[in-house]
């Protein structure tokens, strides 16, 4: 007797994407992620990758060689460059003000580093001076890590001038950029971060499945004098740098199965950003987060964050609205998803997100007209 199968759920509704992730995927992405699917190590894929891993150079303001998407989100990135950066016993400083600083400590821990955090209130942003403190307190620090842009909290963290005091230390300096690359201003080289990890899915408005990294040369050194191997066979950066560089001599060495047609997408998704460029479009990020804000203004609601991200909008519940009925709502009626609170913001926050193909006026006037008639 056959089994019959559960009903379908049917074909994907369009949303409109507003929430911390994903973005809206533009069309020219989406059709670049159906084309022909090649081998891994198919040489017109490999000049495909290629492409994709310069043009991520780019994006990341970077000359690092050792520039690739990792086959996974950006925990996986996350993941990947705990897991090379640090052995057994490594002491490590990182920056916890929100979910995914809690996230990279976990991480760290799970690695087997010893962890020293140094923290701040949900919604602020790490001092410079916590960190030097920090820093002189444990002296033989290898790692810090800081999160660019805390997509629980909204919250910006200034990054430019920390690669100074960290290298002072003889320490290397690790970056979550999920919710900055391609909407924020961020200078790998400029600023010195040795490492640094993101998404595909926020402001390159790419399918999630891929986490761009970037490792110099101080992170490359650290990685080659290792005494022990990596815990995860899977994201051991030894072994995917001779697939994706050929580096160590023989050409490229299979690893794993890279995900093809996803690579195709990023590279269009990069494609994309690179043609509007970088400074026009920070600028246009910066300037949908300015209307957002005067229209929220207006109706009477409020960021949480004092130094707010332009691609993540942290805003307090009014008091008497009710969190999950706006939110399906917005849903049901207009088709819009906004993200709920975080952690210890779970039902005290909004989150807006305009990232990427999102950020526009389009977007920005429409979820504030529906925020107004459903919240009157």
């Amino acid at each position: 007797m056959t089994k019959s199968l559960p009903p379908s759920a049917g074909e994907p509704a369009e949303r409109i994407l507003l929430g911390p992730g994903p973005s809206p995927v533009p069309q020219r992405v989406l059709r670049a992620l159906s084309a022909p699917t090649l081998g891994h190590l198919d040489p017109q894929y490999l000049a495909i990758m290629d492409e994709t891993c310069a043009m991520l150079r780019e994006v990341f303001q970077t000359k690092n060689a050792l520039t690739f998407p990792v086959s996974g989100t950006g925990m996986a990135g996350m993941e990947c460059t705990a897991t090379n950066l640090v052995e057994p016993g490594d002491e490590v400083i990182l920056c916890v003000n929100g979910v995914f600083g809690t996230r990279m400590k976990d991480v760290f821990e799970r690695c087997g580093a010893i962890v020293h955090p140094v923290e701040a209130a949900w919604g602020d942003v790490i001092a410079f001076e916590q960190i030097a403190a920090a820093l002189a307190q444990f002296p033989k620090t290898k790692v810090v890590g800081i999160v660019h842009a805390e997509t629980s909290t909204g919250a910006h963290q200034p990054i430019a001038g920390l690669a100074d005091i960290v290298h002072r230390s003889g320490a290397l300096l690790l970056v979550d950029a999920v919710t900055s690359l391609g909407g924020h201003e961020l200078r790998v080289d400029d600023w010195g971060i040795d490492a640094i990890y993101s998404g595909t899915q926020k402001c390159l408005s790419c399918p999630p499945g891929l986490s761009p990294v970037s490792f110099g040369e101080r992170a490359l050194a650290r990685m080659d004098a290792r005494k022990t191997k990596p815990q995860s066979w899977y994201l051991d950066v030894s072994m995917l740098r001779k697939y994706y560089t050929g580096g160590g001599g023989g050409g490229r060495v299979y690893h794993h199965t890279a995900p093809i047609n996803m690579t195709y997408a990023l590279r269009e998704a990069l494609t994309i950003v690179l043609e509007e460029g970088l400074p026009a479009r920070i600028e246009r990020h910066a300037a949908m987060h300015q209307r957002l804000r005067k229209g929220l203004a207006e109706l009477g609601l409020s960021y949480i964050p004092k130094h707010s991200l332009h691609t993540l909008n942290c805003i307090r519940i009014p008091e008497g609205a009710d969190d999950a009925g706006v939110r399906s709502r917005l849903l049901a009626d207009y088709g819009i998803e906004i993200g709920s609170g975080l952690g210890i913001m779970a039902g005290k926050a909004w989150r807006i997100g305009l990232m990427g193909h999102g950020s526009t006026i389009r977007n920005v006037d429409l979820v504030l007209a529906a925020l107004k008639t459903i919240l009157r």
